[in-house]
């Protein structure tokens, strides 16, 4: 957090110094925009920076970032060289060491009807990245394929809107399918596999000179800044991965690319924003792919009990999935996050990592909560 407060003018740096100690450990994040209220979201609430100290609820009693203040911290984002950024500024946003992403809101200049670049930027929404080793864990069950003897992972859609986990979820898949049973929480993995990450936004990996500053596991190879189609292909040609992860799909070149990726044998694990399961398929090649099969396992998060709540795993056709009880056994993890969630042991026949009090052994107790298919 420290190296993130230097992008900031002094003005700045110094109020935001002066935020209570839980409000930074939850910072998630700083909206910097010219003349307007300092605004910060943390865990899930939102606030302006005062003027004076701390946090007010009034706007009129924040700070107020000047030009200079704005003019400072673009110089820092682009390292005094907005030239060499001209792609990042095209595209609206700049990813900086730590994994952290820069979105930027001016003044569009176009070409032939396309977004050229940005001039005039007077907003920026610094979106902070932070590793949670065991993000994964209540979730990697759902994804193993029981049909195959050595459990392959299942070709998974990880859903949510956006800020909901999404990117920490897959950082943490990575660093677990990697590792494999070499870690307690791939314990009842059979092997580690090859992992190949397409980062086009340098937020899974938050690599900085194409070294991972977040920890991904030891077969993890980092295709860095790449955008996700061409990367995808070139991972596939280049380095045989087992298990190919990329974040915040949705073009028809993305699913031209994971189509590739499929048919080579290769397991896909990609993000998607959407509210939930019929969401996604509200959008046209999503629904295609979805209806096709692509994609056998859909996660969806959201922040019912906090960013990265699970709310619900479904397969192919929207259908619920439930865990078989053998896959809930290693390290008593099950009991230890349930009591940590809820405040007391869970029932011993509990099977559903979500909470669902209705279902006993992988059947409903209750006919009034039949799945949907």
């Amino acid at each position: 957090m420290q190296s993130l407060l230097q992008l900031f003018s002094v003005p700045l740096r110094q109020r935001l110094a002066t935020l209570p100690k839980h409000v930074m450990q939850e910072l998630q994040e700083i909206r910097v925009r010219e003349l307007r209220p300092l605004e910060i979201a943390w865990g899930r609430s939102y606030g302006f920076v005062s003027r004076q100290s701390g946090l007010c609820e009034d706007p009129a009693a924040a700070y107020l970032p000047t030009r200079e203040d704005c003019a400072a911290l673009l110089e820092m984002l682009t390292m005094h060289s907005l030239y060499t950024f001209e792609e990042e500024l095209r595209r609206g946003y700049i990813t900086v060491t730590g994994g952290h992403r820069v979105g930027l809101a001016g003044r569009t200049v176009l070409e032939h009807g396309k977004v050229k670049h940005l001039k005039d930027i007077t907003g920026f929404n610094i979106r902070i990245a932070k590793e949670h080793r065991g993000a994964a864990v209540k979730v990697l069950p759902y994804l193993l394929d029981q049909q195959q003897e050595h459990r392959a992972i299942h070709h998974t859609l990880v859903v949510s809107p956006p800020q909901q986990g999404k990117t920490t979820l897959i950082r943490d898949l990575a660093r677990i399918v990697s590792n494999g049973p070499a870690i307690r929480e791939g314990s009842f993995m059979h092997r580690g596999y090859k992992v190949g990450i397409v980062d086009e936004r340098s937020e899974i990996a938050a690599c900085v000179k194409g070294v991972p500053r977040f920890e991904l596991g030891p077969r993890t190879d980092v295709l860095d800044a790449c955008p996700k189609a061409e990367g995808m292909m070139m991972l596939i040609r280049s380095m045989s991965p087992e298990v190919l992860i990329v974040d915040e799909i949705g073009r028809s070149e993305d699913a031209a690319a994971i189509h590739e990726a499929v048919h080579a044998g290769i397991r896909v694990i990609a993000t998607a924003h959407g509210m939930d399961y019929t969401d996604v398929i509200k959008r046209p090649v999503l629904h295609e792919m979805l209806a096709e099969g692509v994609f056998s396992r859909i996660v969806v998060l959201g922040n019912r009990n906090g960013v990265g709540t699970l709310l619900g795993v479904y397969d192919a056709h929207g259908c619920p999935v439930l865990l078989k009880s053998e896959l809930l056994t290693p390290a008593g993890s099950v009991q230890a996050s349930w009591k940590e969630e809820r405040g007391s042991p869970p029932p011993p026949v509990a099977i559903d990592w979500t909470g669902n009090h209705t279902l006993l052994q992988g059947q409903l107790l209750s006919k009034k909560q039949e799945p949907l298919c």
